[in-house]
């Protein structure tokens, strides 16, 4: 039997643990995937020393980028989002990190359909942004960043790429908007069971052109794909990109075996 989890922190919620172990019960397999709720990622260390049956684990909010410290190594992809998402422990216990977060997205975003245009407006700065703005220059989109606070990020850790500017939402205006056909939600507001909450965007500036990406899942609809819906937008949530991601996670801690 080998063990398999996901660290993070208030994961009860969690889409992993369920999937895991209704695939490891279909197959007929003994593995077990299981929480590991951490208040501090300084604890990882002390948490792993009495994990020796562990054979990788996926990593959540907040500790996408966090982790990274504590890692031996990072895959090329990994390095260059510059956030963490899948973890293999290796023979030797080093620990290397993954990030199949953008393989999610972009296979998701894929199966649904690519828009004509372009041009996509990624709300959120953190781990998972970081993979959706990895993934969607990959297929070719122009990107707008949109956070709470205004200021430049890197859209690569590549030396070469400059910083890429955010704007607030409160400089989003019916151009920008209507610039910006495909919006993706890289924020945690509305996710269960806070779902009275939704990124601050302009739904009055939002019509059947617009296309709405939700990483969240949990509701199913959250509000921000609600009021997108009621707009006459396209929506989607995060569900089928948390599936293909945690396959390709799968894959990669089989390797190793």
């Amino acid at each position: 039997m080998a063990r398999y989890g996901l660290v993070g922190r208030n994961i009860d919620y969690s889409f992993s643990r369920g999937f895991f172990n209704a695939k490891f019960k279909r197959e007929g397999r003994a593995d077990q995937y299981e929480n590991f709720d951490l208040s501090s990622i300084e604890q990882l260390d002390d948490f792993l020393a009495n994990q020796s049956d562990l054979k990788g684990f996926n990593v959540t909010i907040p500790y996408k980028e966090a982790i990274i410290p504590f890692l031996n190594e990072l895959s090329s992809t990994a390095q260059e989002i510059g956030a963490v998402n899948t973890v293999v422990i290796k023979k030797d216990s080093a620990l290397i990190g993954h990030n199949t977060d953008h393989l999610g997205f972009s296979k998701s975003l894929l199966n649904w359909g690519l828009p004509d245009h372009k041009k996509a407006m990624v709300l959120g700065t953190g781990g998972a942004a970081k993979a959706v703005n990895f993934a969607l220059r990959e297929l070719g989109f122009e990107i707008l960043q949109v956070s709470r606070n205004a200021g430049s990020s890197k859209m690569s850790r590549a030396q070469s790429d400059p910083p890429q500017q955010i704007l607030t939402y409160k400089e989003l205006t019916p151009e920008i908007m209507a610039q910006h056909l495909l919006i993706v939600n890289c924020t945690p507001l509305g996710t269960f069971p806070n779902v009275d909450q939704a990124p601050d965007v302009s739904f009055s500036a939002i019509g059947p052109q617009h296309a709405l990406y939700d990483l969240i899942y949990n509701p199913e609809f959250s509000l921000f794909l609600t009021r997108g819906k009621q707009s006459g937008a396209r929506v989607k949530n995060g569900l089928e990109m948390l599936e293909i991601q945690a396959i390709e996670a799968w894959d990669l801690w089989q390797k190793d075996l």
